[in-house]
């Protein structure tokens, strides 16, 4: 029988889109706040949380906060982390969607909803990603990408400008990325990818330029998509040979999560898995993070539990 939450934290981000210009709202007695806004607040928060026995985490954020949160948490509270929340106040809030928490999901609902006599929970397992120098901190998140994902990554900071946020931002990102591969030429940039040796759990490196290489452990993505396939609870990847070859044809199958011979013969290679080595000097995407790439290591964490809708 699960066992209600009685002690709750709150790390609100004032700087998420949601966020911007509003105050937080109050709580009951005994809910924990904090704003911090460097990466040193945030260890210091988490710890001084561990130490108060606090047993639910509210990430107010979006995506990155939920990154900079995941990130933080082993050396807070190492390896009895607590359960977590996740309102949708950024501009994406991919992970929001994945667990089914809309507008609704307020602080207000989140607090009646972990006091419930038996909560439901679902688990999603982060992605862990690390660097082989040792130089920078692991990273959690739940999407990895390279390739045509840092420049479709970058694309959306034009998007947000133009005010579109969330699902939108997301379509609009990629039906740019989709025209700007389909219609720059073979020389254009985005379909001459980046050079990187990658490998899959225990197998031989695969050398190459590569138009994208993406990995997840989400089910659900904005609009539908599907371009890792069948939703599953494993790490899924995505990688796909520069130039592309029949991308006109490829884009809708790959997208729709259809499968079909061709498209493994001609570079689109869907594969699930627990460990994924890559060897690049070009950057990579860590929810919508830009971090310089190298030798990276990118794992199936362990499952953590998100309070449900």
């Amino acid at each position: 029988m699960a066992v209600a939450l009685k002690t709750v934290g709150v790390i609100r981000n004032p700087r998420s889109h949601g966020n911007r210009g509003a105050v937080a709202e109050e709580g009951p007695p005994g809910v924990r706040y904090a704003e911090p806004l460097t990466p040193a607040a945030l260890s210091r928060d988490l710890r001084d949380f561990a130490a108060d026995g606090v047993d639910l985490i509210v990430i107010d954020g979006g995506d990155g906060t939920v990154r900079e949160v995941l990130s933080a948490l082993p050396a807070a509270y190492g390896g009895a982390e607590p359960a977590l929340a996740v309102l949708p106040s950024g501009k994406t809030n991919i992970l929001a969607l994945d667990l089914g928490a809309r507008k609704s999901w307020t602080l207000e609902t989140v607090l009646r909803r972990a006091r419930e006599p038996e909560p439901i929970y679902k688990q999603r397992a982060p992605l862990e990603i690390s660097w082989a120098d040792g130089v920078r901190p692991p990273v959690r998140g739940f999407v990895f990408g390279m390739g045509a994902f840092v420049r479709a990554t970058q694309m959306a900071q034009s998007v947000h400008r133009m005010g579109a946020y969330h699902s939108l931002a997301v379509g609009m990102t990629v039906a740019g990325a989709a025209v700007g591969a389909l219609f720059g030429g073979s020389r254009d940039v985005w379909r001459q990818g980046v050079v990187a040796n990658a490998r899959l759990d225990e197998g031989s490196f695969r050398a190459g330029p590569r138009f994208v290489l993406m990995a997840t452990t989400l089910k659900r993505l904005p609009f539908g998509l599907k371009p890792f396939g069948p939703p599953t609870d494993e790490m899924k990847v995505l990688d796909v040979d520069a130039p592309p070859r029949k991308l006109a044809l490829a884009i809708p199958m790959v997208l729709g999560g259809r499968k079909a011979g061709w498209l493994e013969r001609n570079g689109y290679r869907r594969r699930n898995a627990e460990r994924l080595s890559v060897a690049s000097e070009e950057p990579i995407i860590v929810d919508g993070e830009i971090f310089p790439g190298g030798e990276v290591i990118v794992r199936r964490g362990r499952p953590m539990r998100f309070l449900a809708p």
